[in-house]
């Protein structure tokens, strides 16, 4: 014979399983909450978004001047016209690259050869 207990217990589970679907739905809310509860937290303010902005911007302008500088600096380099033909002729690249490699090697034209072989 069942217990008393045993007889509640049959009685609240209905046999066609309809008691299952609500639970399911129940845990897909759960996890749905959880979801928006994360993309809640990750989101960007419109502050931060502006902060990121100018961090970048502020960035950009120093590698900017940077450049810039750099490009006065190499622009003060004397470079002979023969060195220039030479790298020119030895290894088939435009004046522009030649000239540029032998600024940035302070006019020395094995360490600028070196360089544009490597």
């Amino acid at each position: 014979m069942a217990a008393e207990g045993d007889v509640e217990l049959l009685e609240l589970e209905p046999e066609d399983g309809s008691q299952d679907k609500p639970r399911k739905h129940d845990s897909g809310a759960a996890d749905l909450e959880r979801v928006t509860d994360y993309a809640e937290e990750k989101e960007i303010s419109a502050e931060d978004l502006h902060t990121a902005m100018s961090v970048i911007g502020d960035r950009r302008s120093r590698e900017q001047k940077a450049k810039q500088e750099r490009e006065k600096e190499l622009a003060k380099v004397t470079i002979k016209k023969e060195d220039v033909e030479l790298i020119m002729q030895e290894l088939e690249i435009s004046r522009l690259v030649a000239e540029r490699s032998l600024r940035e090697h302070l006019g020395n034209v094995v360490e600028a050869l070196v360089a544009l072989t490597n």
